[in-house]
C-alpha cells in the first residue's frame, strides 16, 4: 500500500500539513521516501514503525547538522506500507539503486561477474563467459575479475589439458596447434586423444574446480599406478606430471580444505574501512576452497548517509563501518546470489540477514569473528581494503591538486571545487563512416564512468568533424539551455546541471563551432575551451583555446592543470574510439557473426557465405533468399535474419 501524494513544505501551513500526514502515518512496518521540491529523492529508509521513524526526523533539532540540511529542503513525503520489516528492506534497497538518492550509501552497478564455462560438446572447451547463466552449459564461479577466470583456465589447460579453441575452428583443424606443441592441449582436434580419457579429464577438472583436489590426485595416484602396472610408462609419466602440476597449484594456495565443510568451501570474505568521509568495502572470493582473489568497492554518499541514517527507531546509531557494509551486502546479493557461507569485518543486522535468504532461497551462515583458516582471510580481506582506501586518498588528493591547479590556470570562479563539473566531447570515424562522438564527464575530482555518453552521429557529409561537433552539442545541450533560459530565479536546478567547463578535443574550428552552438542557445561562452595540439603534435605542448576571445593558453608541459586537461581528452577519445569501432564492426559483419546463431553450424555456415559472398551478402539477403540455402529451413532463416538486422 503507498501513498504518493505530495506535500510541500516551503510554508507554514505545508508545514502543519506535512506534520500531520507524519501523525496519521500507522505503525506498521514500510519503506519511506523524502523528495525535494524539483522531485528529486533525498533519502529513502526502511523502518518496523512508520509512524515513529518518520516522526523522529521532525521531533528534534538538527539545525548545523547533516540531517538538518536535508529536513531542511524536504517538500514531499511517500511511504509504502509492507508485510514484514524483512520485506522492508528489500524494498528500500531496490529503491536506493533505482532512484541514487543523495543522503544514502549507494554502491554503483558494476560489470557483472565473469565466470569459467565449461561449454557442453563432444570434447568439451573452458571459456571465458560474462552474462547471466543457463542449464545447456556448466558455469564455475562467479570469479572477483576477468583476470582470476583466465589465470584458472590456464591452470586448467596446465593440469588437465582441456581445449580453449572455438568449435568452428575445433572442427577444421588438420594438425594440432600450438597449444598441443606446448602441451596445453591434448589434441581432440585431431584424434590424439579419445572420447573416453577426454571425458575422464573433463570429469577430473569440474571436481578440482568444485573443490574436491584430494580426490582428483587420488584417482590420478590410481590412474598413474594402473598404467604402470601395464608398462605403459609413458601414459604413467604424462599422469605424473598432471599430479605434480596439480599438487604445486595447491600448494600455492595455502588452504587448509580440512577446516572447511562441504557446505562452506563457497564463501564471501567482505571487510569495510571509512577514513576521511570515504569508505572502501573489499570482496573477497572463496569457491571450491579456493582463494580467487578480491575487489574494491567505494560507495557514494557515504558522509551525507552516515549522518542521517540510524537504527529504525532513531535510538541507537551504528557505526559508519557496519552502515556502509550492511548497504553493501543488501545491495549486492540483490543482483547475484549469496554463497552458504558470508564472513565480515563487523556483525549483520539479523533482518538482513533474513531478508537475503527469503530472496535468495539460500541457507545463509555469517560470522564476523572467525578462526583458522577463514581468520586468515578476513584479515587479508581488512588489509586490502586499507590498501585501497588509502591508496583512493592518496590520488584523490593529487586529483584535487589537479583541479584546483586547472581553476586557477583558467582563472575560473568556482565556489566549491568538490563539485566542480568538466564535460569533455570527441569526435571519431574512419574516413566518414560509423561517426560516433563522444561525452564523458569528471567531477568530484574523478571521472564519472556511469554519467558517460556516446551519440551516433548521422545525417552529416562524411567526414566532417564540425558538421558531427555541432550535432552532439546541440543534442547535449539544447533542452538543458531551454530549461535554463525559462527558469524564473530560485526555482529548478536546471542551471546546476549544466558544467562549469566544457572541453572539446580541437583547436580553432571546433571551438568556432560549439562557439554557434553557444550563442544560439543562449549558454556562458566562457564554458568553451578547446584543446588544441601544439608544435609537431607533441604531448605536453597542447594549447588551450577560449571561444569568449581570450588569447590562447600553453600550460608547461609539467603543469597539474595540463595533466588534468590531458587526461579527460585522452578518456574522451578512449571512449570515441572504442565505440567507432563496435559501430563500425557492427556495420561491416551485420551486427552479429554467424556462429552465434542457434542452429548454425560449420556446414550451414559456409553453404551461407558460398551462397551470399560473405557475411554483408548474408545480412542484405531476404528471409526467402536465405531459405533458399540448402539445410536452412524457414524458421532458421527467420532467425538468421532477425539476428543480422
Amino acid at each position: 500500500m503507498s501513498d504518493t501524494t505530495p506535500v510541500s513544505v516551503s510554508s507554514d501551513a505545508a508545514h502543519e500539513r506535512l506534520l500531520a500526514r507524519v501523525a496519521a502515518l500507522p505503525a506498521l512496518p514500510g519503506v519511506y521516501r523524502f523528495l525535494d521540491a524539483s522531485d528529486q529523492v533525498l533519502y529513502v529508509g526502511k523502518a518496523r514503525n512508520l509512524k515513529k521513524r518518520v516522526a523522529s526526523y521532525f521531533q528534534k533539532d538538527h539545525e548545523g547538522t547533516r540531517i538538518g540540511v536535508m529536513v531542511g529542503r524536504i517538500a514531499q513525503l511517500e511511504t509504502t506500507v509492507v508485510r514484514s520489516e524483512a520485506e522492508a528492506l528489500l524494498l528500500e534497497n531496490n529503491l536506493i539503486k533505482a532512484l541514487d538518492p543523495k543522503f544514502n550509501i549507494l554502491f554503483r552497478d558494476d560489470k557483472s561477474y565473469p565466470y569459467l564455462k565449461l561449454v557442453s560438446h563432444e570434447f568439451p572447451r573452458v571459456a571465458y563467459y560474462r552474462g547471466s547463466v543457463d542449464r545447456k552449459h556448466r558455469y564455475f564461479g562467479p570469479y572477483p575479475g576477468a583476470w582470476a577466470v583466465k589465470e584458472t583456465i590456464q591452470l586448467v589447460q596446465k593440469v588437465f589439458r582441456l581445449r580453449t579453441c572455438e568449435d568452428t575452428v575445433f572442427a577444421h583443424r588438420s594438425r594440432p596447434c600450438l597449444l598441443y606443441q606446448i602441451r596445453r592441449c591434448s589434441g581432440p582436434c585431431v584424434g590424439l586423444i579419445d572420447k573416453e580419457d577426454y571425458a575422464r579429464d573433463v570429469a577430473d577438472a569440474e571436481r578440482f574446480l568444485l573443490g574436491e583436489a584430494d580426490a582428483v590426485i587420488e584417482a590420478l595416484q590410481s590412474r598413474m599406478m594402473g598404467f604402470s602396472d601395464a608398462m605403459a610408462f609413458e601414459r604413467a609419466a604424462a599422469v605424473r606430471d598432471q599430479i605434480g602440476a596439480l599438487s604445486r597449484v595447491l600448494h600455492q594456495q595455502s588452504v587448509d580444505e580440512s577446516s572447511l565443510s562441504a557446505r562452506d568451501r563457497d564463501v564471501d570474505i567482505v571487510a569495510v574501512k571509512v577514513q576521511g568521509g570515504h569508505a572502501c568495502v573489499n570482496l573477497a572470493m572463496v569457491r571450491g576452497g579456493r582463494h580467487l582473489g578480491d575487489r574494491a568497492y567505494f560507495p557514494a554518499h557515504v558522509e551525507d548517509a552516515a549522518a542521517v541514517a540510524d537504527d529504525d527507531d532513531g535510538t541507537a546509531a551504528r557505526s559508519p563501518e557496519r552502515l556502509v557494509l550492511e548497504a553493501f551486502v543488501a545491495q549486492h546479493y540483490l543482483a547475484s546470489a549469496p554463497p552458504p557461507a558470508l564472513v565480515t569485518s563487523h556483525p549483520l543486522d539479523p533482518v538482513l540477514i533474513e531478508a537475503l535468504i527469503e530472496q535468495s532461497g539460500v541457507r545463509i551462515h555469517t560470522q564476523h569473528q572467525p578462526r583458522e583458516q577463514r581468520r586468515v582471510w578476513l584479515e587479508m580481506a581488512v588489509t586490502g581494503a586499507d590498501i585501497a582506501l588509502a591508496r583512493l586518498l592518496a590520488e584523490e588528493g593529487s586529483q584535487r591538486e589537479r583541479t584546483r591547479a586547472l581553476v586557477d590556470a583558467l582563472d575560473l570562479a568556482v565556489q566549491d571545487l568538490d563539485t566542480f563539473r568538466i564535460e569533455c566531447f570527441d569526435v571519431s570515424h574512419t574516413a566518414g563512416e560509423a561517426t560516433q562522438a563522444s561525452c564523458v564527464v569528471y567531477q568530484h575530482h574523478g571521472m564519472r564512468s556511469a554519467e558517460y555518453r556516446r551519440f551516433n552521429v548521422e545525417g552529416i557529409t562524411p567526414g566532417d568533424d564540425y558538421a558531427a561537433m555541432r550535432q552532439v552539442l546541440m543534442r547535449r545541450y539544447a533542452k538543458l539551455a531551454e530549461q535554463v533560459n525559462r527558469a524564473e530565479p530560485g526555482t529548478g536546478d536546471a542551471s546546476s546541471r549544466l558544467p562549469g567547463l566544457v572541453l572539446v578535443d580541437g583547436g580553432r574550428g571546433q571551438v568556432a563551432m560549439a562557439r554557434e552552438v553557444f550563442e544560439e542557445l543562449g549558454l556562458d561562452l566562457a564554458l568553451i575551451v578547446g584543446v588544441e595540439k601544439g608544435e609537431g603534435r607533441k604531448v605536453g605542448l597542447e594549447e588551450l583555446v577560449f571561444a569568449d576571445g581570450r588569447p590562447k593558453v600553453q600550460l608547461g608541459h609539467d603543469s597539474a592543470a595540463l595533466m588534468l586537461v590531458a587526461q579527460i581528452r585522452d578518456e574522451a577519445h578512449r571512449f570515441a574510439i572504442t565505440g567507432m569501432r563496435a559501430r563500425r564492426a557492427k556495420i561491416r559483419t551485420g551486427g552479429s557473426r554467424l556462429e552465434d546463431i542457434a542452429g548454425i553450424g560449420p556446414k550451414k555456415r559456409a553453404r551461407l557465405l558460398q551462397r551470399f559472398g560473405g557475411v554483408r551478402g548474408v545480412a542484405s539477403a531476404s528471409v526467402d533468399d536465405l531459405a533458399g540455402v540448402d539445410g536452412i529451413s524457414r524458421e532458421l532463416a527467420e532467425e538468421i535474419y532477425r539476428a543480422l538486422h
